[in-house]
């Protein structure tokens, strides 16, 4: 007889209204996996546009998965089961992991379940010192900043451009964070002081005091004040908004400097970019258990802290999701399981 969890399935898609808290196919661990109770997980932008259908891309990229599916790719929680093959995690280690990364983009990886399967090479041991709830808030947002702004970690293909991302020494350079208030945002200021940068933060004033008090050296208030009026010859630039009229941030760089796109669609200043002698760029995140092990490191003792913005029972996913549609989102949400 089929073992059954609680999950948060998806039958169609829509707003969150169309999420839906019950019964599902309890997972079992294949070879070179490992069955993960889930204590927590949180929500990420793609878990939004995946609910959404992908309704923004092209209808020819749009997903057509086989409902119903379980969304959601951050977890921390306990090893319930390993399967063969796995000696480097035993039954009863926590854990936490980004979970098979855009491999399952467009059919959800699971984590809004009391049990989900996690390749071996996306796990790591939980950072001792922090809860649940703030590891399942770190891996996205954690590995996106990690990968732009500290090592890649894979040589896969760059589905955004022809050539590899790859992360300029920030030792000394001034660094402008675009949307720093947000998951990617607050954990990129706090990488790129940790790695030896002036950091500047662009944020609504809501978010100043925390971000100053994460490590910011300047603050800019968007709402109330022009960043491209505001600062000159910047280094580096990371935007964690996207959207319209990025083109803008081009103007606060020094010639030389580098954009980094989290976002790039819908970006057309390639061409001025090049007149500038800016160097555009941007990646996919991606699942890497090795670099959750080194960021945990970071984590545990405190250098780097994830901002938890809300908590809602895993039954709430739906009020979660409405939740972050509503904006103005300051760290992460995160979905408690136990």
């Amino acid at each position: 007889m089929t073992e059954m969890m609680k999950a948060v399935l998806l039958h169609a898609f829509g707003g969150p209204e169309v999420l839906h808290y019950g019964n599902a196919p309890r997972p079992a661990p294949a070879n070179g996996e490992v069955l993960v109770r889930v204590h927590a997980a949180s929500l990420n932008p793609p878990d939004l546009y995946l609910r959404d259908g992908y309704r923004a891309l092209p209808p020819e990229w749009q997903p057509d998965p086989v409902f119903p599916l379980i969304l959601g790719t951050d977890v921390s929680g306990v090893v319930e089961a390993v399967g063969d093959g796995v000696s480097e995690f035993n039954v009863g280690d926590e854990v936490y992991a980004m979970v098979r990364f855009p491999e399952d983009v467009m059919k959800g990886s699971g984590a809004y379940a009391e049990y989900v399967r996690v390749p071996l090479s996306e796990l790591a041991i939980k950072p001792t010192g922090i809860d649940h709830i703030q590891a399942a808030g770190a891996p996205m947002s954690l590995l996106t900043a990690w990968q732009f702004l500290v090592e890649l970690g894979h040589d896969a293909p760059n589905p955004f451009q022809s050539f590899p991302h790859a992360p300029i020494p920030l030792d000394g350079k001034t660094v402008l964070v675009n949307g720093a208030g947000g998951g990617v945002g607050h954990l990129a200021v706090q990488v790129a002081k940790w790695k030896g940068a002036r950091v500047i933060a662009v944020a609504s004033g809501k978010h100043e005091a925390l971000l100053r008090n994460l490590g910011a050296d300047q603050f800019i208030d968007y709402t109330t004040t022009s960043v491209e009026k505001s600062v000159q010859d910047m280094d580096l630039v990371i935007d964690a908004v996207g959207g319209p009229n990025m083109e803008r941030l081009l103007e606060v760089l020094k010639r030389g400097g580098a954009l980094y796109l989290v976002n790039p669609l819908g970006f057309s200043g390639h061409e001025e970019a090049a007149r500038r002698g800016i160097t555009v760029s941007s990646t996919q995140v991606r699942s890497n258990g090795a670099q959750l092990a080194e960021t945990g490191r970071l984590l545990g003792n405190g250098t780097i802290r994830v901002v938890i913005d809300s908590v809602y029972p895993l039954a709430e996913a739906s009020v979660a999701h409405q939740r972050a549609s509503r904006g103005s989102i300051q760290g992460k949400i995160v979905l408690s399981v136990v």
